[in-house]
């Protein structure tokens, strides 16, 4: 029997999520709202008593201090109509897991087979709406259909029916498990059909491929003693599709491309990731010489480097877009938990120390009409930011670092950066802790969650634009405490040596994880039938690439395996023993008894040839502006701080916890009241030790509309600036390089297939270089090649975008440095030149305007100038330091003395001019962004020291920290150009997203 326990708040006490959601009906919908309440719903489909039952309601699922509960008998009244959303049968359901788990802790006793506990939530609406504006409020806000059930009353309805009834939405299958065989011995047309319609994101030249491959006699007649017949199984095709697909083989990268610049001259470039990315490591190590730090590259879940004698640095950043898109709480959750299990997966493991998050979205207060299948960026905004929230915080992770860019073009679908570092011993088991192996009769065995219908074509699916047939499959909810107490286990495994090799069950699920295990050794022999489900129903080929979350894949050494599961059950953690690796040279699945996959390995792995990619680049003109010249820029910097892509970012970063496992040493808000905007982070990750790891990032997609050169170079130049503020070493810094481009493939529906092509070989040439000159390896990245909505009739491409991020050392965490001004009468300094380089700014984006002169990056002279400032950071001559970015100097001034609560004021003819004096304005000085440039305030009693370690740098006196709270910039011509109260420039800065 099914039972309702419902939990209300009592009657004064507020409710925040039905204020919010009063507020988002109001501001989306136009529709006149009252009031909204809500109460939480548990459906208890299990073997309980009513005592039980009681004791679950008013123990673990209310608090008595300020809810209310019932049991069986509705608690909504006054109301006009009531919504209850709920998830469907097959998602996962972490509240109604939760809730699951402390019944079975109530009663001492586990739910019987099939019995569960599901959560949904009661909107109560009143006001003066009619039936089609619930509908509207339902599927418009409160319900997202792809993964949520949902149930309209009105109030009359309700008293009839005495409420909503008990829902238990368990997955009913009657589907018996089958393997198919696919015919390929088609015509082209119908080869295409196949990969369009299974969503295999195959192209012709693929599909054509893998049917040479079957129509081969000698495969033919080994897969005859195998029980296998000459086409392929749905099970082989499926695999193939997920190890060949853009998001995992990243063929754009691998491809040979014909480039092609602007005075004519071609070149070849056979993988632009071994030419530039691969190489730049190479190179750089190459220069390092006896300082090469860098311990495992390009070879694993994450890079990893050396931290110090005892430990080693692991890092990783991924994007999750395609599923942010359709729903942004479960792909963003999902973002979060997946690279997590990245640095875990890492060599032997490493524990987790903290997580970064960079997310572009369009503006949540966007007011064009959308195309049917996008969701409002307002909705995207929210959901993405709850759903890293509840997996970061959940996690016991803290999150140290990020952004939010905003630009309409991520309407089509929202960027989504999850990153997570690691830190790991040196030494694990008599080996270095960042090697594993496997060895042939190693067993296969998965831990943690169990596989479903969700996450299935997660990898194929991100390989292609976004578009009307998208599937929902796709989406999944990931379990940040099932995943934490996975880790909790097999940390403690991994220091006993229980386990040779582990990775992430990431996309393509074991397709991926065992497929890439096996190449380690050669083969594998692996039965699906044995695969924990979540319900069952699953062909074999959904058991094989389902990227359901919270799992592990493990090579475990026969003689450990008996207590390896002695563990994990004592950890209430789900293990499964699934087969053994080989060195058979195939891989080799069964479902029972029967064979149902038998790809050889070298087919699987290597039989794709390059891609061939055109690329031809022509300089985009834009209309040159003109910069209006007045006396008085106050208003400008005013609405520069307003603007989305500088103002306060405060609503969301509280929303993340930086303060769990203590390390926190720079947090996102810095300053006098903590809530200045900290340019990097600083973490201590032992504890005993004043060792400090920094982190920051780059990004800046709005110059990729003159030059991705430039583009780049500024990106990796602002991350590397930013973790030089606040006290990073240069000696010991590595970069981190995540590309997100739309579709540069030529194709009818991307004609301009080789400009944005051409556009991508810039950016990896730029990446080379500015590494290079900054002794930059890379030790990781990740690349989202097809961020592009198409829907037939409209087509919405991202510009293209670069986050380099970077992690490295500062040897004592007490030396970091803050943006913030520290005390009246410091000298104000600005490291670097200022140039009219305005191109692609803050400040014409204000103006409606582009223009060309994008901010070029000088690296000889800003390397040498940030070690001189190390320098000066080591001797404790700094007080305060910010980097230069998004609105120039005026923006960075602003901000670094309202954080502080003093006052300043700059001179502007003290600032160094660089290039043609004829662009050298009032308006150019203070919002150029021009690169490599830091806003510094130095105690008087320590100028000379400071002056002294700076000399044969670029850099100038422009003013003073002063006592009264204004910020005062003197023109060229004398007179101040801005002039403004600390307060006003602060509640500018933070009014933008307050109520996000």
């Amino acid at each position: 029997m099914s039972n309702r326990i419902e939990i209300a708040l009592k009657e004064g006490v507020r409710d925040a999520r039905g204020e919010r959601i009063k507020r988002e009906i109001e501001h989306f919908l136009n529709l006149p709202v009252e009031e909204v309440r809500t109460i939480d719903v548990y459906t208890v489909d299990a073997d309980l008593s009513q005592t039980e039952l009681e004791q679950a309601a008013n123990g673990p699922f209310s608090d008595p201090v300020i809810q209310t509960w019932s049991l069986d008998r509705p608690l909504a009244a006054g109301f006009d109509y009531a919504v209850e959303v709920g998830f469907r049968p097959g998602v996962t359901d972490n509240v109604g897991r939760t809730a699951r788990e402390a019944i079975e802790y109530l009663t001492g006793r586990p739910f019987g087979e099939g019995q569960g506990a599901f959560y949904a939530v009661q909107y109560l609406l009143k006001g003066q709406l009619a039936a089609a504006d619930v509908e509207k409020i339902a599927t418009g806000l409160l319900c997202n259909t792809l993964i949520q059930r949902y149930s309209v009353l009105s109030a009359a309805e309700f008293m009839a029916k005495r409420g909503f009834p008990p829902v238990v939405p368990k997955v009913q299958v009657e589907v018996k498990a089958e393997v198919k065989e696919i015919d390929l011995n088609v015509s082209d047309d119908e080869l295409l059909r196949i990969s369009k319609e299974g969503v295999l994101a195959l192209t012709l030249e693929e599909m054509r491929i893998i049917q040479a491959h079957y129509r081969d006699p000698q495969v033919v007649a080994v897969r005859a003693k195998v029980g296998l017949g000459a086409k392929p199984t749905d099970v082989e095709l499926e695999c193939l599709a997920q190890t060949w697909s853009e998001h995992c083989k990243h063929k754009i990268f691998a491809g040979t491309v014909q480039y092609e610049d602007e005075q004519g001259n071609k070149q070849e470039i056979k993988s632009l990731f071994k030419s530039f990315i691969q190489r730049t490591t190479k190179d750089v190590r190459e220069k390092l010489g006896e300082r090469d730090f860098c311990l495992s590259v390009f070879k694993d879940n994450a890079g990893v480097i050396r931290f110090n004698d005892d430990y080693s640095l692991v890092f990783k950043v991924e994007t999750h877009n395609s599923p942010s898109a359709l729903d942004p709480y479960g792909g963003a959750l999902t973002g979060i938990v997946g690279v997590n299990r990245d640095p875990f997966g890492t060599g032997q493991g490493s524990k987790l120390i903290f997580n970064t998050d960079v997310f572009c979205f369009a503006d949540p207060f966007y007011k064009k009409p959308l195309p049917s299948r996008l969701l409002h960026p307002r909705r995207i905004y929210e959901g993405v930011v709850e759903g890293v929230e509840h997996g970061g915080n959940k996690s016991g992770i803290p999150t140290v670092n990020g952004s939010l860019v905003f630009d309409d073009r991520f309407a089509g679908k929202p960027l989504v950066f999850c990153g997570t570092a690691g830190l790991m011993p040196a030494e694990l088991n008599g080996q270095p802790g960042h090697e594993k192996s496997i060895q042939p009769g190693d067993l296969i065995v998965m831990t943690g969650g169990r596989i479903g219908k969700d996450g299935i074509h997660g990898a194929t699916f991100s390989s292609e634009e976004l578009n009307e047939n998208s599937p929902v499959t796709a989406v999944q909810i990931g379990d940040p405490i099932t995943q934490k107490r996975m880790f909790d286990f097999l940390i403690r495994a991994r220091d006993k040596g229980l386990y040779r090799f582990i990775t992430d069950n990431g996309a393509g699920g074991l397709s991926s994880s065992i497929g890439e295990m096996s190449g380690e050794c050669g083969g594998c022999r692996m039965d699906l039938a044995k695969a924990p489900l979540k319900y069952p129903g699953l062909n074999p080929w959904e058991i094989l690439i389902s990227e359901a979350q919270e799992r592990m894949s493990l090579a475990v050494p026969p003689q450990k395996i008996d207590e390896f599961m002695a563990m994990a059950k004592r950890f209430g953690v789900e293990a499964t023993l699934l087969g053994e690796f080989t060195d058979s040279g195939v891989f080799h699945i069964l479902y029972n008894d029967r064979t149902v996959a038998w790809l050889p390995m070298d087919f699987m792995h290597e039989g794709l040839p390059p891609m061939q990619l055109p690329a031809k680049w022509t300089p985009p003109q834009h209309a040159e502006p003109v910069v209006e010249q007045k006396s008085d820029y106050t208003g400008d910097l005013q609405q520069l701080l307003s603007s989305l892509n500088i103002c306060s970012k405060e609503s969301v970063v509280r929303r993340y916890d930086h303060e769990v496992q203590g390390g926190s040493v720079v947090k996102p808000f810095v300053g006098v009241n903590n809530d200045g905007p900290s340019d990097a982070a600083v973490v201590r990750p032992i504890l005993d030790s004043f060792e400090g790891v920094v982190t920051a990032h780059g990004i800046c997609p709005r110059y990729s509309d003159i030059d991705t050169y430039h583009m780049t170079a500024n990106a990796i130049d602002e991350a590397l600036r930013n973790y030089v503020a606040v006290g990073g070493s240069l000696e010991l810094v590595a970069g981190l390089d995540n590309f997100c481009w739309c579709d540069p493939v030529l194709s009818d529906k991307t004609p301009d297939g080789p400009y944005k092509m051409a556009q991508l070989v810039r950016s990896n040439q730029a990446l080379y270089d500015i590494c290079m000159a900054y002794n930059l390896p890379l030790i990781s990245g990740k690349d989202s090649m097809k961020n592009d909505f198409y829907d037939g009739a409209v087509k919405i491409s991202i510009p293209p975008t670069l986050l380099f991020s970077v992690i490295g050392k500062i040897e004592d965490a007490r030396k970091a440095v803050t943006l913030d001004v520290k005390r009246s009468g410091d000298i104000v300094y600005l490291l670097g030149k200022t140039g009219d380089e305005l191109g692609g700014s803050e400040y014409l984006a204000l103006k409606g305007a582009i223009g060309n002169t994008v901010p070029q990056v000088d690296t000889g002279r800003a390397y040498k100038r940030y070690q001189a400032y190390h320098q000066a950071v080591v001797q404790g001559l700094v007080a305060s330091c910010h980097d230069l970015s998004d609105g120039g100097l005026a923006v960075a001034a602003a901000e670094a003395a309202f954080a502080g609560g003093f006052g300043m004021t700059v001179d502007l003819s003290r600032v160094l001019w660089k290039g043609d004096t004829a662009g050298k304005t009032d308006a150019a000085l203070l919002f150029s962004e021009s690169a490599s440039r830091h806003l510094v305030t130095v105690h008087p009693e320590q100028r000379e020291q400071f002056e002294a370690v700076m000399s044969g740098n670029c850099f100038a006196s422009i003013g003073v920290v002063t006592e009264e709270q204004a910020l005062v910039v003197t023109g060229l011509a004398g007179g101040s150009v801005v002039k403004a109260e600390l307060a006003e420039l602060k509640e500018a800065w933070q009014k933008t997203l307050r109520e996000l």
